[in-house]
């Protein structure tokens, strides 16, 4: 059993218990459900946008601890503050130490912002819960989804007015996830199986397969402005970094030292 087979297995049941707690209409009914939403694509292609999903991650599962110092409020409101052009938050417990605590707190800090919910969808039940909890942006990653299941969580997102990154780390799953609820394609250089690989590889060989329809984004072992540079140059429009930034004392700051270096 991969990693991944360990995480979904135990979001499955994550999800059912929390669906024997509070129901959807319940959650039609809390928190920030009623809000409009902000707008991912429409960040990403503003000339001025410096591209960086800006993440925050306490922990993962082949890092383990990465920062346990710092508080979701000064990090988010940093990130903002340097030029970040959406924040994404995990909220899955058990493997990254996330909460929902951490996405109520960053809405409430940065009411303006695109804010992605990074977890492991799998239920349209999730998709309701992110949009209570304030998100913008819903994750549907292909390793762990049919094109089935992308086609019909796609549309819950669509009908709540949010928006879709489909997750990809070759061809094979682009080629049978694509589909009409999509929003932005998000390519990740670190295979879920193994939570291997430290390289932009899986961007640079996808950077021409993915329809020009669709706004394309680098996940995962970005570092280096020159990396940025490259990506720029072959279409990507977005870059989720999370770990470059969580592991230091100061998120924002490494930040606002990356985005200078680009612009």
């Amino acid at each position: 059993m991969t990693i991944l087979d360990k995480i979904i297995a135990n979001k499955a049941l994550e999800v059912q218990a929390r669906q024997a707690q509070v129901s959807i209409d319940t959650l039609t009914k809390k928190g920030y459900f009623a809000k409009s939403t902000n707008s991912l694509k429409t960040s990403l292609l503003n000339p001025a946008s410096s591209g960086i999903i800006a993440e925050f991650k306490r922990k993962s599962p082949s890092k383990g601890i990465i920062n346990a110092n710092v508080t979701v409020e000064d990090v988010t409101k940093g990130y903002v503050e340097a030029g970040a052009a959406c924040l994404s938050v995990l909220t899955d417990i058990d493997f990254f130490g996330g909460s929902d605590e951490d996405i109520l707190k960053a809405r409430k800090t940065n009411p303006t912002i695109p804010i992605l919910r990074k977890d492991f969808i799998i239920d349209e039940y999730q998709i309701y819960e992110a949009k209570a909890l304030g998100a913008d942006v819903i994750l549907l990653i292909a390793a762990n989804l049919t094109p089935t299941q992308i086609l019909k969580l796609g549309k819950v997102v669509k009908s709540l007015g949010m928006e879709t990154l489909l997750e990809v780390h070759d061809k094979g799953e682009l080629d049978r996830s694509i589909c009409e609820y999509i929003d932005v394609v998000g390519v990740n250089n670190r295979n879920l199986k193994n939570f291997a690989e430290q390289n932009v590889n899986a961007s640079l060989e996808l950077a021409d397969k993915i329809p020009s329809s669709f706004i394309k984004i680098s996940e995962s072992c970005i570092s280096q402005p020159e990396t940025i540079k490259q990506l720029q140059a072959v279409g990507y429009k977005g870059f989720l970094i999370g770990e470059t930034f969580m592991k230091t004392e100061v998120p924002s700051q490494t930040l606002k030292s990356l985005i200078a270096q680009i612009q």
